[in-house]
Protein backbone atom coordinates (compact mmCIF):
# COMPACT_ATOMS: atom_id res chain seq x y z
CA UNK A 1 0.00 0.00 0.00
CA UNK A 2 1.34 3.19 -1.02
CA UNK A 3 1.27 6.58 0.59
CA UNK A 4 -0.38 8.37 -2.27
CA UNK A 5 -0.97 7.17 -5.86
CA UNK A 6 -1.75 9.61 -9.04
CA UNK A 7 -4.31 7.62 -10.83
CA UNK A 8 -4.76 7.34 -14.63
CA UNK A 9 -2.36 10.52 -15.53
CA UNK A 10 -0.93 11.50 -18.90
CA UNK A 11 2.51 11.84 -17.37
CA UNK A 12 4.95 13.87 -18.72
CA UNK A 13 8.39 13.17 -16.71
CA UNK A 14 10.19 16.48 -17.09
CA UNK A 15 13.20 14.74 -19.43
CA UNK A 16 11.72 15.78 -22.18
CA UNK A 17 10.32 12.35 -23.60
CA UNK A 18 6.34 11.82 -24.90
CA UNK A 19 4.12 11.53 -22.23
CA UNK A 20 2.85 8.11 -21.44
CA UNK A 21 -0.58 6.93 -19.64
CA UNK A 22 -0.33 5.61 -16.15
CA UNK A 23 0.21 6.19 -12.52
CA UNK A 24 2.43 7.14 -10.34
CA UNK A 25 2.80 6.04 -6.68
CA UNK A 26 5.11 7.99 -3.70
CA UNK A 27 6.10 6.14 -0.27
CA UNK A 28 6.90 9.17 2.22
CA UNK A 29 8.96 11.67 0.21
CA UNK A 30 9.65 9.36 -2.51
CA UNK A 31 8.75 8.46 -5.73
CA UNK A 32 8.54 4.61 -6.45
CA UNK A 33 6.59 3.40 -9.06
CA UNK A 34 6.13 5.21 -12.38
CA UNK A 35 3.36 4.06 -15.31
CA UNK A 36 1.00 1.31 -15.72
CA UNK A 37 -1.28 0.26 -12.59
CA UNK A 38 1.24 0.87 -9.51
CA UNK A 39 -0.98 -0.65 -7.08
CA UNK A 40 -3.59 0.42 -3.94
CA UNK A 41 -2.65 3.77 -2.60
CA UNK A 42 -3.73 5.04 1.40
CA UNK A 43 -4.58 7.90 -0.20
CA UNK A 44 -5.74 8.14 -4.12
CA UNK A 45 -5.78 11.35 -6.45
CA UNK A 46 -7.35 11.11 -9.69
CA UNK A 47 -5.48 12.67 -12.81
CA UNK A 48 -8.02 11.30 -15.86
CA UNK A 49 -8.51 13.74 -18.82
CA UNK A 50 -4.93 15.96 -16.70
CA UNK A 51 -1.39 15.73 -17.53
CA UNK A 52 0.91 14.54 -14.36
CA UNK A 53 4.21 16.57 -14.46
CA UNK A 54 7.23 17.08 -11.99
CA UNK A 55 6.68 20.12 -9.67
CA UNK A 56 8.02 23.30 -11.12
CA UNK A 57 12.19 24.50 -10.08
CA UNK A 58 11.94 28.30 -10.44
CA UNK A 59 15.73 29.63 -10.08
CA UNK A 60 14.77 33.06 -10.05
CA UNK A 61 12.67 34.56 -7.45
CA UNK A 62 13.23 37.12 -3.89
CA UNK A 63 11.85 35.50 -1.53
CA UNK A 64 14.79 36.55 0.77
CA UNK A 65 12.23 38.74 3.25
CA UNK A 66 8.91 37.15 2.30
CA UNK A 67 10.28 33.53 3.30
CA UNK A 68 10.57 34.68 7.01
CA UNK A 69 6.62 35.60 7.38
CA UNK A 70 4.51 33.65 4.59
CA UNK A 71 4.67 30.13 4.58
CA UNK A 72 2.43 29.94 1.48
CA UNK A 73 5.64 31.64 -0.72
CA UNK A 74 2.67 33.41 -3.04
CA UNK A 75 2.23 34.07 -5.84
CA UNK A 76 4.60 30.60 -6.52
CA UNK A 77 2.45 28.47 -4.29
CA UNK A 78 -0.45 29.02 -6.64
CA UNK A 79 1.64 28.06 -9.66
CA UNK A 80 2.81 24.51 -8.88
CA UNK A 81 6.36 25.41 -7.87
CA UNK A 82 7.57 23.20 -5.52
CA UNK A 83 11.22 24.42 -5.20
CA UNK A 84 12.63 27.74 -5.49
CA UNK A 85 15.56 29.57 -5.55
CA UNK A 86 15.84 33.40 -4.08
CA UNK A 87 18.95 35.53 -3.18
CA UNK A 88 19.38 36.56 -7.22
CA UNK A 89 20.72 40.12 -8.38
CA UNK A 90 23.32 40.67 -5.47
CA UNK A 91 20.71 41.95 -2.75
CA UNK A 92 19.34 40.09 0.16
CA UNK A 93 19.59 40.17 3.41
CA UNK A 94 22.83 38.20 5.02
CA UNK A 95 24.88 38.62 6.04
CA UNK A 96 23.90 41.97 7.88
CA UNK A 97 25.57 43.50 10.59
CA UNK A 98 23.08 45.18 12.94
CA UNK A 99 23.84 49.00 11.79
CA UNK A 100 23.29 48.18 7.93
CA UNK A 101 19.74 46.73 7.94
CA UNK A 102 18.32 49.64 6.97
CA UNK A 103 20.84 49.78 4.04
CA UNK A 104 19.96 46.41 2.82
CA UNK A 105 16.23 47.38 3.09
CA UNK A 106 16.48 50.30 1.28
CA UNK A 107 18.41 48.67 -1.24
CA UNK A 108 16.15 45.72 -1.79
CA UNK A 109 13.55 48.10 -1.95
CA UNK A 110 14.78 50.60 -4.75
CA UNK A 111 16.09 47.08 -6.74
CA UNK A 112 13.03 44.92 -6.42
CA UNK A 113 10.48 47.51 -5.46
CA UNK A 114 9.48 45.99 -2.46
CA UNK A 115 8.15 48.15 0.06
CA UNK A 116 10.27 49.31 2.46
CA UNK A 117 7.96 49.58 5.01
CA UNK A 118 6.47 46.24 4.66
CA UNK A 119 10.40 44.90 4.89
CA UNK A 120 10.67 46.78 8.26
CA UNK A 121 7.86 45.72 9.53
CA UNK A 122 8.25 42.65 8.46
CA UNK A 123 11.61 40.84 8.74
CA UNK A 124 12.55 39.72 12.21
CA UNK A 125 16.55 39.56 12.25
CA UNK A 126 17.58 36.42 13.80
CA UNK A 127 20.52 36.47 12.35
CA UNK A 128 24.16 38.20 11.47
CA UNK A 129 26.36 35.82 9.15
CA UNK A 130 24.78 34.07 6.34
CA UNK A 131 25.03 30.41 8.13
CA UNK A 132 23.16 31.99 10.51
CA UNK A 133 20.41 33.07 8.25
CA UNK A 134 20.41 29.38 6.83
CA UNK A 135 20.02 28.15 10.51
CA UNK A 136 16.56 30.75 10.62
CA UNK A 137 15.59 29.49 7.10
CA UNK A 138 15.57 26.21 8.62
CA UNK A 139 13.48 26.31 11.52
CA UNK A 140 10.64 27.62 8.81
CA UNK A 141 8.36 25.64 6.68
CA UNK A 142 6.60 26.67 3.69
CA UNK A 143 4.23 24.83 0.54
CA UNK A 144 7.23 24.38 -1.64
CA UNK A 145 11.28 24.03 -0.59
CA UNK A 146 13.64 26.98 -0.69
CA UNK A 147 17.63 27.71 -1.36
CA UNK A 148 19.52 30.45 -1.48
CA UNK A 149 22.63 32.50 -2.67
CA UNK A 150 24.69 34.80 -1.08
CA UNK A 151 24.47 38.34 -2.52
CA UNK A 152 27.12 40.28 -3.52
CA UNK A 153 25.76 43.82 -2.13
CA UNK A 154 24.84 42.49 1.20
CA UNK A 155 28.39 40.99 1.42
CA UNK A 156 30.39 44.33 0.39
CA UNK A 157 27.65 46.39 2.95
CA UNK A 158 28.92 43.78 5.91
CA UNK A 159 32.42 43.52 4.84
CA UNK A 160 33.10 47.54 3.65
CA UNK A 161 30.24 49.48 5.08
CA UNK A 162 30.54 52.86 4.88
CA UNK A 163 32.80 51.89 1.91
CA UNK A 164 30.74 49.50 0.24
CA UNK A 165 29.96 51.47 -2.69
CA UNK A 166 33.85 52.13 -3.73
CA UNK A 167 36.67 49.64 -4.62
CA UNK A 168 37.44 47.58 -2.36
CA UNK A 169 41.00 47.00 -1.26
CA UNK A 170 42.92 42.96 -1.00
CA UNK A 171 41.89 42.85 2.50
CA UNK A 172 37.97 43.44 1.94
CA UNK A 173 38.37 40.88 -1.35
CA UNK A 174 40.33 38.37 0.79
CA UNK A 175 37.04 38.50 3.19
CA UNK A 176 34.74 38.45 1.23
CA UNK A 177 35.98 35.35 -0.76
CA UNK A 178 36.35 33.89 2.84
CA UNK A 179 32.80 34.74 3.80
CA UNK A 180 31.38 33.16 0.32
CA UNK A 181 33.12 29.99 0.86
CA UNK A 182 31.55 29.46 4.52
CA UNK A 183 27.94 30.66 2.81
CA UNK A 184 28.65 28.04 0.36
CA UNK A 185 29.62 25.50 2.65
CA UNK A 186 27.27 25.96 5.32
CA UNK A 187 24.01 25.30 1.91
CA UNK A 188 24.36 28.37 -0.33
CA UNK A 189 23.50 27.16 -3.58
CA UNK A 190 25.61 30.04 -5.08
CA UNK A 191 26.71 33.81 -5.32
CA UNK A 192 25.51 36.49 -7.10
CA UNK A 193 25.57 39.68 -8.66
CA UNK A 194 24.41 42.80 -10.42
CA UNK A 195 26.32 44.77 -13.28
CA UNK A 196 22.85 46.63 -14.29
CA UNK A 197 22.89 50.40 -13.68
CA UNK A 198 19.00 49.79 -13.76
CA UNK A 199 19.78 48.45 -10.39
CA UNK A 200 19.86 51.20 -7.53
CA UNK A 201 18.75 51.48 -3.51
CA UNK A 202 16.35 53.92 -3.13
CA UNK A 203 18.61 56.75 -2.89
CA UNK A 204 20.04 56.41 -6.66
CA UNK A 205 22.68 54.89 -5.60
CA UNK A 206 24.29 51.86 -7.62
CA UNK A 207 24.13 48.55 -5.92
CA UNK A 208 27.36 47.29 -4.40
CA UNK A 209 29.64 45.32 -6.45
CA UNK A 210 28.31 47.34 -9.54
CA UNK A 211 31.72 48.48 -10.89
CA UNK A 212 33.95 45.86 -9.45
CA UNK A 213 36.96 44.67 -10.89
CA UNK A 214 37.80 41.34 -12.04
CA UNK A 215 39.97 40.94 -9.12
CA UNK A 216 37.44 41.54 -7.09
CA UNK A 217 35.11 39.19 -8.87
CA UNK A 218 37.99 35.87 -9.26
CA UNK A 219 38.74 36.44 -5.84
CA UNK A 220 35.36 35.46 -5.07
CA UNK A 221 35.50 32.21 -7.84
CA UNK A 222 38.25 31.08 -6.05
CA UNK A 223 36.50 30.63 -3.40
CA UNK A 224 33.59 29.05 -4.68
CA UNK A 225 35.87 26.77 -6.77
CA UNK A 226 37.37 25.95 -2.74
CA UNK A 227 33.62 25.23 -1.61
CA UNK A 228 33.39 22.79 -4.51
CA UNK A 229 30.03 23.84 -5.89
CA UNK A 230 28.73 27.31 -6.82
CA UNK A 231 26.34 28.58 -9.55
CA UNK A 232 27.59 32.30 -10.29
CA UNK A 233 24.68 34.49 -11.24
CA UNK A 234 24.54 38.29 -12.61
CA UNK A 235 22.31 40.70 -13.65
CA UNK A 236 24.05 42.06 -16.62
CA UNK A 237 23.30 45.30 -18.23
CA UNK A 238 22.06 43.99 -21.51
CA UNK A 239 24.23 46.69 -24.09
CA UNK A 240 27.41 45.30 -22.05
CA UNK A 241 26.96 41.63 -21.94
CA UNK A 242 29.12 41.06 -25.13
CA UNK A 243 32.26 42.69 -23.21
CA UNK A 244 31.52 40.88 -20.11
CA UNK A 245 32.36 37.66 -21.73
CA UNK A 246 36.29 38.46 -21.05
CA UNK A 247 35.13 38.57 -17.04
CA UNK A 248 32.81 35.64 -17.14
CA UNK A 249 34.85 33.38 -19.20
CA UNK A 250 37.65 33.64 -16.42
CA UNK A 251 35.44 33.21 -13.44
CA UNK A 252 33.58 30.04 -15.36
CA UNK A 253 37.41 28.56 -15.83
CA UNK A 254 38.38 29.16 -12.52
CA UNK A 255 34.99 27.47 -10.62
CA UNK A 256 34.48 25.00 -13.51
CA UNK A 257 30.39 25.61 -12.60
CA UNK A 258 27.82 27.40 -14.50
CA UNK A 259 28.22 31.13 -14.78
CA UNK A 260 24.24 32.45 -15.37
CA UNK A 261 23.54 36.23 -17.34
CA UNK A 262 20.28 37.49 -17.87
CA UNK A 263 19.51 37.33 -21.22
CA UNK A 264 16.99 40.44 -22.59
CA UNK A 265 15.65 42.43 -25.59
CA UNK A 266 15.76 45.57 -25.27
CA UNK A 267 14.36 48.14 -27.60
CA UNK A 268 17.97 49.94 -27.91
CA UNK A 269 19.91 46.93 -28.89
CA UNK A 270 17.03 44.45 -30.42
CA UNK A 271 19.10 42.04 -32.26
CA UNK A 272 22.05 41.89 -29.65
CA UNK A 273 20.80 38.75 -28.14
CA UNK A 274 22.47 36.75 -31.45
CA UNK A 275 25.60 38.34 -30.81
CA UNK A 276 25.11 36.67 -27.22
CA UNK A 277 24.25 33.49 -28.26
CA UNK A 278 27.54 33.21 -30.28
CA UNK A 279 29.71 34.06 -27.86
CA UNK A 280 27.65 31.81 -25.65
CA UNK A 281 28.56 29.01 -28.18
CA UNK A 282 31.91 29.71 -28.35
CA UNK A 283 32.42 29.47 -24.82
CA UNK A 284 30.80 26.08 -24.54
CA UNK A 285 33.24 25.07 -27.62
CA UNK A 286 36.30 26.51 -25.16
CA UNK A 287 34.86 24.19 -22.34
CA UNK A 288 33.21 27.01 -20.30
CA UNK A 289 29.70 26.38 -18.83
CA UNK A 290 28.37 29.97 -19.68
CA UNK A 291 24.52 30.06 -19.68
CA UNK A 292 21.69 32.91 -20.31
CA UNK A 293 18.36 32.86 -18.60
CA UNK A 294 15.87 34.04 -19.84
CA UNK A 295 12.11 35.20 -19.81
CA UNK A 296 9.03 33.27 -20.63
CA UNK A 297 7.05 36.51 -21.89
CA UNK A 298 7.93 40.81 -22.07
CA UNK A 299 9.48 42.24 -18.77
CA UNK A 300 6.16 44.32 -18.42
CA UNK A 301 5.45 47.27 -16.36
CA UNK A 302 1.69 47.09 -15.14
CA UNK A 303 0.38 50.87 -14.44
CA UNK A 304 -2.32 51.69 -12.73
CA UNK A 305 -3.73 54.75 -10.31
CA UNK A 306 -2.30 52.54 -7.36
CA UNK A 307 0.69 51.00 -8.20
CA UNK A 308 4.39 52.37 -8.85
CA UNK A 309 3.84 53.54 -12.42
CA UNK A 310 1.08 55.19 -14.40
CA UNK A 311 1.53 57.60 -17.26
CA UNK A 312 0.48 60.81 -15.63
CA UNK A 313 2.77 60.54 -12.92
CA UNK A 314 4.71 63.14 -13.67
CA UNK A 315 2.59 65.78 -14.28
CA UNK A 316 2.10 68.36 -12.17
CA UNK A 317 -1.56 67.87 -10.69
CA UNK A 318 -0.69 64.15 -10.12
CA UNK A 319 1.56 65.48 -7.50
CA UNK A 320 -1.49 67.26 -5.43
CA UNK A 321 -3.64 64.02 -5.30
CA UNK A 322 -0.75 61.39 -5.47
CA UNK A 323 -0.31 60.92 -1.26
CA UNK A 324 -3.99 60.70 -1.10
CA UNK A 325 -5.85 57.14 0.06
CA UNK A 326 -6.79 55.00 -2.51
CA UNK A 327 -10.90 56.10 -2.26
CA UNK A 328 -10.02 60.06 -1.76
CA UNK A 329 -7.42 60.05 -4.81
CA UNK A 330 -10.58 58.18 -7.11
CA UNK A 331 -13.00 60.78 -5.77
CA UNK A 332 -10.62 63.12 -7.62
CA UNK A 333 -9.46 61.38 -10.73
CA UNK A 334 -13.78 61.02 -11.47
CA UNK A 335 -13.63 64.81 -11.37
CA UNK A 336 -13.98 66.13 -15.47
CA UNK A 337 -11.09 68.74 -14.55
CA UNK A 338 -8.67 66.35 -13.36
CA UNK A 339 -9.25 64.22 -16.02
CA UNK A 340 -8.72 67.31 -18.52
CA UNK A 341 -5.91 68.33 -16.46
CA UNK A 342 -3.81 65.31 -15.63
CA UNK A 343 -4.44 64.57 -20.45
CA UNK A 344 -3.54 67.83 -21.03
CA UNK A 345 -0.38 68.89 -19.08
CA UNK A 346 3.22 68.60 -20.25
CA UNK A 347 4.83 65.52 -17.76
CA UNK A 348 8.19 67.12 -16.20
CA UNK A 349 10.83 65.31 -17.64
CA UNK A 350 12.72 63.08 -15.43
CA UNK A 351 15.17 61.09 -17.79
CA UNK A 352 14.06 59.83 -21.29
CA UNK A 353 13.56 56.02 -19.44
CA UNK A 354 10.71 57.38 -17.14
CA UNK A 355 9.13 59.07 -20.62
CA UNK A 356 9.35 56.14 -22.21
CA UNK A 357 7.26 54.09 -20.03
CA UNK A 358 5.00 56.85 -19.12
CA UNK A 359 4.40 58.09 -22.52
CA UNK A 360 5.23 55.55 -25.15
CA UNK A 361 2.00 55.14 -26.21
CA UNK A 362 2.62 52.93 -28.79
CA UNK A 363 3.87 50.05 -26.44
CA UNK A 364 0.92 50.93 -23.88
CA UNK A 365 -1.90 48.62 -24.19
CA UNK A 366 -4.98 49.11 -22.08
CA UNK A 367 -4.41 45.28 -20.47
CA UNK A 368 -8.03 43.60 -19.27
CA UNK A 369 -10.28 40.69 -19.68
CA UNK A 370 -7.61 37.53 -20.80
CA UNK A 371 -4.20 38.84 -20.06
CA UNK A 372 -2.18 39.00 -23.38
CA UNK A 373 1.12 38.97 -23.53
CA UNK A 374 1.80 39.36 -26.91
CA UNK A 375 -0.95 41.68 -27.89
CA UNK A 376 -0.55 43.33 -31.91
CA UNK A 377 0.28 46.66 -32.34
CA UNK A 378 -3.15 48.05 -33.27
CA UNK A 379 -4.55 47.38 -29.83
CA UNK A 380 -1.82 49.82 -28.48
CA UNK A 381 -3.26 53.58 -26.90
CA UNK A 382 -1.52 55.20 -29.83
CA UNK A 383 -3.51 52.72 -32.02
CA UNK A 384 -6.46 52.96 -30.88
CA UNK A 385 -6.94 56.55 -30.10
CA UNK A 386 -9.24 58.26 -32.30
CA UNK A 387 -12.92 59.24 -32.11
CA UNK A 388 -12.04 62.41 -30.20
CA UNK A 389 -9.96 60.91 -27.70
CA UNK A 390 -6.03 61.45 -27.48
CA UNK A 391 -3.96 58.49 -26.52
CA UNK A 392 -3.70 59.57 -23.20
CA UNK A 393 -7.51 60.52 -22.81
CA UNK A 394 -8.08 56.57 -24.13
CA UNK A 395 -5.55 55.76 -20.72
CA UNK A 396 -6.94 57.19 -18.37
CA UNK A 397 -10.16 56.27 -19.42
CA UNK A 398 -8.40 52.79 -19.07
CA UNK A 399 -7.13 53.34 -15.31
CA UNK A 400 -10.75 54.36 -14.69
CA UNK A 401 -12.32 51.18 -15.00
CA UNK A 402 -13.01 48.47 -13.42
CA UNK A 403 -13.85 50.86 -10.38
CA UNK A 404 -10.63 52.82 -10.75
CA UNK A 405 -8.40 49.30 -10.91
CA UNK A 406 -8.15 49.41 -14.61
CA UNK A 407 -4.40 48.40 -16.05
CA UNK A 408 -2.45 49.45 -18.63
CA UNK A 409 0.63 47.50 -19.65
CA UNK A 410 4.27 48.44 -20.79
CA UNK A 411 6.33 45.52 -22.42
CA UNK A 412 9.81 46.86 -21.06
CA UNK A 413 11.75 44.18 -21.86
CA UNK A 414 11.45 41.51 -25.15
CA UNK A 415 9.15 43.25 -26.89
CA UNK A 416 11.15 45.04 -29.10
CA UNK A 417 9.68 43.86 -32.58
CA UNK A 418 5.49 43.66 -31.19
CA UNK A 419 5.92 39.91 -30.97
CA UNK A 420 7.83 37.07 -29.43
CA UNK A 421 9.92 35.21 -32.25
CA UNK A 422 13.00 36.16 -30.61
CA UNK A 423 11.93 34.29 -26.77
CA UNK A 424 10.74 31.77 -29.55
CA UNK A 425 13.86 30.83 -31.12
CA UNK A 426 15.62 31.37 -27.23
CA UNK A 427 13.71 28.73 -25.64
CA UNK A 428 15.17 26.10 -27.80
CA UNK A 429 18.73 27.25 -27.50
CA UNK A 430 20.80 24.24 -25.23
CA UNK A 431 22.47 27.35 -23.77
CA UNK A 432 19.60 29.14 -22.45
CA UNK A 433 17.80 28.21 -19.52
CA UNK A 434 14.33 29.41 -17.71
CA UNK A 435 14.11 32.23 -15.38
CA UNK A 436 13.84 35.86 -14.68
CA UNK A 437 10.08 35.60 -12.71
CA UNK A 438 11.09 37.81 -10.13
CA UNK A 439 8.73 36.21 -7.95
CA UNK A 440 8.33 38.04 -4.39
CA UNK A 441 9.68 41.54 -6.33
CA UNK A 442 8.39 44.26 -8.29
CA UNK A 443 5.50 44.47 -6.17
CA UNK A 444 4.04 47.66 -7.25
CA UNK A 445 5.35 47.03 -11.15
CA UNK A 446 5.49 43.69 -12.18
CA UNK A 447 3.26 40.19 -11.79
CA UNK A 448 5.71 37.66 -13.63
CA UNK A 449 5.57 35.09 -10.46
CA UNK A 450 2.77 32.89 -12.51
CA UNK A 451 5.28 32.33 -15.61
CA UNK A 452 5.24 28.49 -14.87
CA UNK A 453 1.50 28.61 -15.18
CA UNK A 454 2.35 31.18 -18.09
CA UNK A 455 4.66 28.79 -20.02
CA UNK A 456 2.45 26.17 -20.17
CA UNK A 457 -0.28 27.52 -21.52
CA UNK A 458 0.71 30.33 -23.93
CA UNK A 459 3.85 28.45 -25.33
CA UNK A 460 2.36 24.84 -25.80
CA UNK A 461 -1.56 25.51 -26.46
CA UNK A 462 -2.73 29.34 -26.90
CA UNK A 463 -0.02 31.28 -28.81
CA UNK A 464 -1.61 32.16 -32.17
CA UNK A 465 0.75 34.93 -33.42
CA UNK A 466 3.45 32.38 -34.52
CA UNK A 467 4.88 29.42 -33.74
CA UNK A 468 4.24 27.30 -30.34
CA UNK A 469 6.70 24.94 -28.62
CA UNK A 470 5.81 21.24 -27.38
CA UNK A 471 4.33 20.63 -24.00
CA UNK A 472 6.80 17.92 -22.93
CA UNK A 473 9.44 20.74 -24.02
CA UNK A 474 7.55 23.26 -21.87
CA UNK A 475 7.56 20.92 -18.70
CA UNK A 476 11.39 19.73 -19.30
CA UNK A 477 12.04 23.68 -18.95
CA UNK A 478 10.97 24.78 -15.84
CA UNK A 479 11.39 20.87 -14.03
CA UNK A 480 14.52 18.46 -15.24
CA UNK A 481 16.57 21.99 -16.39
CA UNK A 482 16.05 24.47 -13.89
CA UNK A 483 16.67 21.98 -11.25
CA UNK A 484 19.81 20.50 -13.08
CA UNK A 485 21.22 24.36 -12.97
CA UNK A 486 21.62 24.10 -9.20
CA UNK A 487 22.74 20.85 -8.44
CA UNK A 488 18.83 19.46 -7.35
CA UNK A 489 19.66 16.50 -8.95
CA UNK A 490 16.78 14.72 -6.74
CA UNK A 491 14.17 16.38 -8.39
CA UNK A 492 12.47 17.92 -11.94
CA UNK A 493 11.86 14.65 -13.34
CA UNK A 494 9.19 12.12 -12.12
CA UNK A 495 11.16 8.90 -11.59
CA UNK A 496 11.44 6.02 -9.21
CA UNK A 497 14.01 7.23 -6.34
CA UNK A 498 13.73 10.90 -6.94
CA UNK A 499 11.79 13.64 -5.06
CA UNK A 500 7.53 13.44 -4.43
CA UNK A 501 6.80 16.16 -6.45
CA UNK A 502 4.13 16.85 -8.94
CA UNK A 503 1.84 18.67 -9.93
CA UNK A 504 -2.06 17.30 -11.80
CA UNK A 505 -2.83 20.59 -13.94
CA UNK A 506 -5.85 20.21 -16.15
CA UNK A 507 -4.14 21.42 -19.12
CA UNK A 508 -7.10 22.82 -21.50
CA UNK A 509 -8.77 24.56 -18.45
CA UNK A 510 -5.10 25.92 -17.27
CA UNK A 511 -5.11 29.96 -17.24
CA UNK A 512 -3.46 32.89 -15.60
CA UNK A 513 -5.96 35.41 -14.00
CA UNK A 514 -5.09 39.37 -14.94
CA UNK A 515 -3.06 40.65 -12.13
CA UNK A 516 -4.46 42.52 -9.35
CA UNK A 517 -3.45 44.63 -5.88
CA UNK A 518 -3.48 42.90 -3.17
CA UNK A 519 -3.25 44.50 0.32
CA UNK A 520 -1.23 41.58 2.14
CA UNK A 521 1.86 42.68 2.85
CA UNK A 522 3.07 43.85 6.11
CA UNK A 523 1.74 47.10 6.93
CA UNK A 524 -0.82 46.47 4.59
CA UNK A 525 1.25 47.58 1.92
CA UNK A 526 0.20 46.88 -2.03
CA UNK A 527 1.84 44.10 -4.16
CA UNK A 528 0.77 42.92 -7.68
CA UNK A 529 -0.59 39.12 -7.82
CA UNK A 530 -1.65 36.70 -10.30
CA UNK A 531 -3.28 33.14 -9.56
CA UNK A 532 -3.68 30.40 -11.78
CA UNK A 533 -6.95 27.97 -12.54
CA UNK A 534 -6.31 24.34 -13.64
CA UNK A 535 -4.59 22.56 -11.10
CA UNK A 536 -5.64 20.26 -9.13
CA UNK A 537 -3.25 19.01 -7.00
CA UNK A 538 0.32 20.11 -6.39
CA UNK A 539 2.60 17.44 -3.88
CA UNK A 540 5.56 18.72 -2.30
CA UNK A 541 7.62 15.77 -0.75
CA UNK A 542 4.94 13.79 -1.04
CA UNK A 543 2.53 16.30 0.65
CA UNK A 544 -0.27 17.37 -1.14
CA UNK A 545 -0.17 21.47 -1.21
CA UNK A 546 -2.56 22.56 -3.26
CA UNK A 547 -5.66 21.02 -4.06
CA UNK A 548 -8.48 21.93 -6.74
CA UNK A 549 -6.51 25.38 -7.10
CA UNK A 550 -6.26 26.20 -2.70
CA UNK A 551 -3.77 25.65 -0.29
CA UNK A 552 -4.78 22.47 1.83
CA UNK A 553 -2.32 23.87 4.82
CA UNK A 554 0.12 21.51 4.94
CA UNK A 555 3.30 22.95 4.69
CA UNK A 556 6.11 20.51 3.90
CA UNK A 557 8.85 22.63 2.36
CA UNK A 558 12.29 23.42 3.68
CA UNK A 559 15.30 25.29 3.57
CA UNK A 560 17.89 23.41 0.54
CA UNK A 561 21.14 23.19 1.72
CA UNK A 562 23.85 22.71 -0.89
CA UNK A 563 23.37 20.74 -4.29
CA UNK A 564 21.05 17.51 -3.52
CA UNK A 565 21.59 13.61 -4.89
CA UNK A 566 19.04 11.24 -4.80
Amino acid sequence: MHDLVVRNGRIIDGSGADAIMGDVAIDGETIVAVGGDVGPGTRELDADGRIVTPGFVDTHTHYDAQATWDPDLTPSGWHGVTSAVMGNCGVGFAPAAPDRHDFLIQLMEGVEDIPGAALTDGIQWGWESFPEYLDDLESRRWVLDLGTQVPHGALRAYVMGERALGDATDDDIARMAAMVQEGLQAGALGFSTSRTPLHKAVDGEFVPGTFATQDELLGIARAMKAAGHGIFQVASHHADVPESFDWMRAVAEVTGEAVVFNLNQPDYAPDLWREDLRLMEQAHVDGLNILAQVSGRPVGILESWMSTVNPFMLCPTWGLIAQLLEAERLEHLRRDEIRTALTTEAPTHWSDFLESITRGWDKLYPFSGEADYEPNPNASCAALAGDGLTPAELAYDQLMSANGRGLLYYPLFNYSNHNLDHLWELHQHPHTRMGLADAGAHCGTIADGGMPTFMLQFWARDRDRGEQLPLEWMVHRQTRQTAELYGLRDRGLLTPGLRGDLNIIDIDGLSVELPYLLDDLPTGANRFVQRAQGYGATVCRGAVTVLDDQFTGEHPGRLIRGPQNP
